[in-house]
């Protein structure tokens, strides 16, 4: 104890700064806490007073009404925006880094703008497309609107990845009489992976977290972030905090396996 009062005495700074630390990482998983602690209440129809613990929303974490098919749509919804987003973005990232066109300088730009323009914005005017070419508002409207704001941050991130990538690699390969498919594929891609796959995770990651946009263009179709607002008048159930609770856990897991695999490789 006494050591520890000299070092605050002798590093103030040091001191002041790892209290900052702790209310701020406090301050992020006090609401995350309360979700996994909500998850084993047993609130029955509402989940807004703890009432006793209970195991039997982890056991049967379909037993609201349509929590499980509002979560299904989410994640069929994310995958697909997250694959086609993913595809066009990684073309996309790699001819503006590589090739030299007219245009170049003002796409890069036009990419930045679905990041800056307020979601509220964004998801007005795509509901005003959707009805002046006459679409039906459903899953098919949520999955275009998904992959037109998911597919800037896929070019963002892929961009970055591309610029750090030594092009006489490239080089090398066509002096070696390769194609320029056959060098895309068996030296540019493999280099690009690390980029590509944090690029898909973030897009997935927005997809399936996304409300606004998704509640001005969803129609009749639930997502589990549109499910979880409408069963917030009442009381959410407590199989959505176990849903969440779960999402949380799985995402951990990918994280602390990506750091585990670049130790492996021996990067810092």
């Amino acid at each position: 104890m006494s050591g520890l009062l000299q070092t605050v005495r002798r590093r103030p700074g040091d001191a002041l700064l790892t209290l900052f630390a702790v209310l701020a990482f406090t301050y992020l998983f006090v609401p995350i806490g309360y979700v996994v602690a909500f998850s084993f209440n047993d609130g029955r129809r509402s989940n807004l007073v703890w009432r006793g613990f209970t195991w039997d929303n982890w056991l049967n974490p379909c037993g609201a009404p349509g929590v499980c098919e509002a979560l299904g749509n989410s994640i069929r919804i994310g995958l697909l925006a997250t694959l086609v987003a993913t595809a066009l973005g990684t073309l996309l990232a790699y001819a503006l880094v590589r090739y030299r066109f007219r245009a170049r300088g003002a796409i890069n730009l036009l990419i930045f703008l679905p990041m800056a323009t307020p979601e509220v914005v964004l998801g007005a005017s795509l509901l005003a497309q959707f009805l002046n070419v006459g679409a039906s508002l459903g899953y098919w409207t949520i999955v275009a609107a998904h992959i037109m704001f998911t597919l800037s941050f896929v070019v963002v991130t892929v961009k970055a990845r591309v610029a750090t990538l030594d092009p006489r690699l490239e080089e090398a390969a066509a002096d070696l009489y390769a194609s320029s498919a056959q060098t895309f594929l068996r030296v540019t891609l493999p280099l690009l992976l690390p980029g590509i796959a944090a690029a898909a995770l973030l897009a997935f990651s927005l997809s399936f977290d996304d409300f606004i946009i998704t509640n001005f263009n969803s129609g009749n179709t639930d997502t589990f972030p549109k499910f979880v607002y409408v069963a917030a008048a009442r009381g959410i159930p407590a199989q959505a905090y176990v849903i969440g609770s779960a999402m949380f856990a799985l995402s951990l897991l990918v994280v602390l396996a990506g750091r585990l695999l670049t130790l492996r490789r021996g990067r810092p």
